[in-house]
């Protein structure tokens, strides 16, 4: 059974569902935990070459960072209520996207299952919006457990 479980989380109602999901799954088997948020940071720095602005990327990227942190503390201490320890990391890059850092940690974290939310957007909205748990599905190289809201 799993033995190493990483769950990826954001902002969302979703996202709380595989964070729960993670939770009990994580108690029920006995297996490590390890909570993570992708930061994508290329999209802020591409926006302020082009434009540009005067915008400070340094001191926009600490206050993403900042709040990047407050979400892992947060869902750390929901699951603490539950007994459960686990292990945060704020993952960030602005050359890779958000599916290629999730899995380039779960990697690196040695993660025998990945677990993400799915917001099961369909047509035009995923034309435009994307999904992060689709590309996931295309490059992830272990397990994946997707989480529906």
């Amino acid at each position: 059974m799993y033995k190493r479980i990483m769950v990826a989380i954001d902002d969302s109602a979703t996202s709380n569902k595989a964070l729960n999901e993670a939770a009990q799954l994580a108690t029920s088997v006995g297996a490590a935990l390890c909570i993570v948020h992708a930061e994508d940071e290329s999209l802020l720095e591409h926006s302020a070459i082009s434009t540009g602005t005067l915008i400070d990327v340094d001191e926009v990227e600490a206050e993403i960072r900042a709040g990047g942190m407050q979400l892992l503390n947060g869902a750390a201490a929901h699951v603490a209520r539950h007994g459960i320890t686990a292990e945060k990391r704020l993952i960030e890059s602005s050359s890779k996207r958000v599916p290629e850092m999730i899995t380039e940690c779960a990697r690196d974290w040695e993660a025998d299952l990945v677990i993400v939310g799915t917001h099961g957007r369909r047509g035009m909205e995923r034309l435009l919006v994307g999904s992060v748990a689709e590309k996931l599905v295309r490059v992830a190289n272990t397990s994946l457990m997707l989480v529906r809201e």
